[in-house]
Formats: structure tokens, C-alpha cells, sequence
């Protein structure tokens, strides 16, 4: 009978405990003692309780304003948004502290958040970008302000990290373009693609398919533009075999453009 009863008297202890805690808990978040609350907030934000810790300093941040002790409890305010994976809050949480308090010994701290938030609010590729390109602005932001940190680093590698979610971004959609058959926006945006990403992975694919979506234009043209757009894509093929002589898509390309060869003398031959 004993032994049945021990792990019933520690689930009963245990939440006895727990009863306490909480109601330890709940007379802090309703008593007045300041000191009290801020001391409960922080050793809640050191044990990783942010849902605990977050109307304790959202409360002593309104209480504090404008007095010594805001600038800590703001820094601690904010740090609690982005432990609870609140984002938008953190950014504009570490955004405020650092205007607020220009000279804090953590102002470099917070606006290397502010903008670390935005990076981690970067949606995947297939999104809408409006984000990336913010966050590329707010790293950048932090370089130009802080270009001696040693944080400089690391926003370097999270602006490659978004610039390269934005390539693929450009690549898939030329692709996609591509692939149901508008030719001329593929063009377009394998065009874009390589003037804004003039080093990508994706260079020398981009290159053919500009050729290749040329010449499936000029194959599907009616008579009066076959001619012109048989001429520009025998121009893409030469830039392309001139960048990439030893290319994968050599032989492919060659068999297009001996086809558009062909086009190109049937148009030339009378009757034909």
C-alpha cells in the first residue's frame, strides 16, 4: 500500500507546489510592490517563462516611462516579445528602445534586433517579398550606423541568405513563365534576374533560356514578326555559346539554332 501511494503523494505535493507558485505568481501581478514585480519579471525571463514574464514588463515599461529604470526594463520588455516568437512586437519593441536611448550601452544591441526580426519574419521564396526586402534594408541600416561592430559580420551573411532568397525567387518565376508558354515575360525576367543577381548559380541556365524562349517565340510567330524574332534569338544563342562554350545545354542549343537556321532560309526562299 505504500509503495501504490508514492507516486500519488508526489503528484500531490507537486501540485501543491505548482498551486503555489501560481498563486504566488498571481499576487505579484496584482500587488503593488514595484520592486517586487520587476525582480519576479526577470527571474521569470532567465528561466525562459516569457508568458509569464511579459505583463510584468509590459506594465513596468508604461509604470517606468521616463524615469532611471525604463531603459532596463524596455531592454528586458523587448527581449521578452521575441522570446514568445512575436516578431512585428520585437522589432518595433527593440526599434523604440533604440531611438529612445541612443546612448545605452545596448542601443547597438537593439537595432542589430530590430532588424535580425525582420530577417527572421522573411517568408520562403515562394512568397510575397515585401519582408526580405525590408530586412535587407534594416541590416543594411545597422552597417551604415555600426560599420566597425562585430556584428557587421553577421549581417553580411543574413543579407546573402535574403539576397539569395530573392534570386531564387526571380528564378522560379521566369521559369514559371516559361513553362506556360509567355515567352516574352520569360525573357523579361531572366533579364532582371541577371542584371540584379549578375553572379548567380543560375548565370549560365538563365543565359540559355533566354535564347530558348526566343526561339520558341520566333517558332510560334506569325509571318510578319518570324524574320526579326528568328534574328534575335540567333543573337542570344551567340551571346550564350560565346559566355558558355563547353556548356550542358550546348548540343541542345545548336539544334535550335540550325533549326532556326532553317526557318530562317525557308523565309528567304521564294514560294516556299
Amino acid at each position: 500500500m505504500f509503495r501504490k501511494g508514492v507516486p500519488f503523494l508526489v503528484l500531490f505535493i507537486g501540485l501543491l507546489l505548482g498551486f503555489s507558485a501560481c498563486s504566488e505568481y498571481n499576487k505579484v501581478v496584482k500587488g503593488t510592490d514595484l520592486k517586487k514585480k520587476y525582480d519576479t519579471a526577470i527571474a521569470l525571463y532567465n528561466d525562459g517563462k516569457y508568458f509569464k514574464a511579459y505583463p510584468l514588463f509590459e506594465e513596468l515599461a508604461t509604470i517606468y516611462r521616463g524615469t532611471g529604470r525604463a531603459e532596463k526594463v524596455y531592454y528586458y520588455y523587448a527581449f521578452t516579445e521575441f522570446g514568445l516568437g512575436q516578431m512585428d512586437a520585437a522589432s518595433y519593441r527593440f526599434e523604440t528602445f533604440y531611438k529612445s536611448f541612443p546612448k545605452s550601452e545596448y542601443a547597438e544591441e537593439c537595432q542589430f534586433m530590430s532588424a535580425y526580426c525582420f530577417y527572421l519574419n522573411s517568408p520562403n521564396y515562394s512568397l510575397d517579398q515585401t519582408s526580405t526586402y525590408q530586412a535587407i534594408q534594416q541590416l543594411q541600416l545597422f552597417i551604415d550606423q555600426y560599420p566597425l561592430s562585430q556584428r557587421v559580420d553577421s549581417c553580411n551573411v543574413l543579407v546573402d541568405k535574403l539576397r539569395g532568397k530573392l534570386e531564387r525567387k526571380a528564378y522560379e518565376t521566369a521559369k514559371l513563365y516559361y513553362k506556360t508558354q509567355y515567352y516574352r515575360s520569360a525573357i523579361v525576367a531572366y533579364e532582371n534576374m541577371l542584371i540584379e543577381f549578375p553572379d548567380s548559380d543560375y548565370r549560365e541556365e538563365s543565359t540559355f533560356m533566354i535564347f530558348k524562349a526566343n526561339y520558341r517565340m520566333a517558332i510560334g510567330s506569325v509571318e510578319r514578326l518570324k524574320l526579326e524574332r528568328l534574328n534575335t534569338a540567333m543573337k542570344a544563342y551567340v551571346k550564350f555559346v560565346d559566355a558558355y562554350p563547353e556548356s550542358k545545354y550546348i548540343r541542345e542549343a545548336e539544334q535550335m539554332y540550325d533549326n532556326a537556321l532553317r526557318e530562317k532560309e525557308k523565309l528567304s526562299t521564294p514560294n516556299s
